[in-house]
């Protein structure tokens, strides 16, 4: 599962929305919000090519179309991966955000989330809904096998947990956020989030209600759009609860970092343990009553057997830069 050794392809054979990022020494990850950000620490990169926007509706249906690939949400589960299951819940299907009408426990997210069957892709709400006019906005109810499918397709990578914040932060390494110190500077939203108390009453201050199209906020420094919000994006890393305590000193940052081992990224609970990767990014549900992860140093641990209706992915190309003619 491991995809981050990839080579350059040709420039005239790569999609047309990669942006440079140019490589460097940051700080990493934070210690002033959630533990798992912690602690903070320096870290390098070498420049690498991203794309500019989360991968869409339109571009993913490009890649189904070229290959007939069928993505995981649309596979009945195989029993033999979930001992003790019940028969009835063994069908396609994915998790669908479903807001309740009033204010509900925020410890139990059984309250907005449902498994909904034949939720995927095509039907983000389920049976019933469609793409229909939302070819722009980020594909959703991808599983990490079906981004790591459509990276190989198209010659690219997924991002590691440091490339991703990296770019994220477009330059300005000590911000609070991709834009800079406000949440909202001048009242203007800059990022598909929650507004109102999460999530019973969304207010859509920034105009939508769920996804939107993704060059529907302003770029960061490196001209990358959606960043933050919208969707979670899933990288290369496997998580654990806190950073490697490394990197202390900008002398002693390592150079291209990756996260946890495998081993170390296996949620507990009922039936058999899955491995995690990191999402990054935030969503559209991220709202200050609850869930202030739409910065760069927030991460988030996704099953990778697990698609939903706000995780969505985007590329990286690593190889020559501009500078070296390309």
């Amino acid at each position: 599962m491991d995809d981050v050794v990839k080579t350059a392809r040709p420039a005239a054979t790569r999609p047309g929305n990669l942006v440079w990022v140019p490589g460097g020494l940051f700080r990493m990850g934070s210690d002033d919000h959630y533990p798992e950000e912690a602690p903070a620490h320096f870290a390098r990169v070498e420049g690498f090519w991203m794309q500019r926007t989360p991968v869409t509706n339109r571009e993913f249906r490009r890649f189904v179309e070229a290959t007939g690939y069928v993505t995981f949400a649309e596979k009945a589960p195989d029993p033999a991966s979930y001992p003790g299951a019940l028969p009835h819940m063994l069908r396609a299907g994915s998790m669908v955000f479903s807001p309740p009408d009033h204010p509900v426990d925020l410890r139990d997210y059984s309250q907005w989330w449902n498994f909904r069957f034949d939720a995927q892709w095509r039907r983000p709400q389920g049976p019933r809904s469609s793409i229909g006019g939302l070819d722009d906005h980020p594909v959703v109810h991808v599983a990490y096998c079906d981004v790591l499918a459509y990276a190989e397709w198209a010659g690219l990578a997924l991002p590691t947990e440091a490339e991703w914040e990296f770019a994220a932060r477009g330059g300005l390494s000590g911000a609070e956020y991709a834009w800079g110190d406000e949440l909202t500077p001048g009242g203007r939203h800059m990022a598909n989030t929650w507004q109102g108390a999460f999530p019973h009453e969304n207010q859509r201050g920034d105009g939508y209600d769920r996804t939107s199209p993704v060059n529907a906020f302003p770029a960061n420094g490196w001209g990358l759009l959606d960043m933050i919000g919208n969707v979670w994006e899933w990288t290369a890393d496997w998580y654990a609860p806190r950073h490697e305590d490394q990197g202390a000193r900008p002398c002693c940052a390592p150079r291209d970092p990756r996260g946890a081992r495998e081993e170390a990224s296996y949620a507990g609970g009922d039936g058999v343990p899955i491995p995690r990767k990191v999402l990054k990014g935030g969503s559209h549900l991220c709202a200050p009553s609850y869930c202030r992860r739409y910065r760069p140093a927030a991460r988030h641990a996704q099953p990778i057997d697990t698609s939903t209706s706000h995780v969505g992915f985007r590329c990286v190309l690593r190889g020559p830069g501009p500078q070296d003619g390309d």
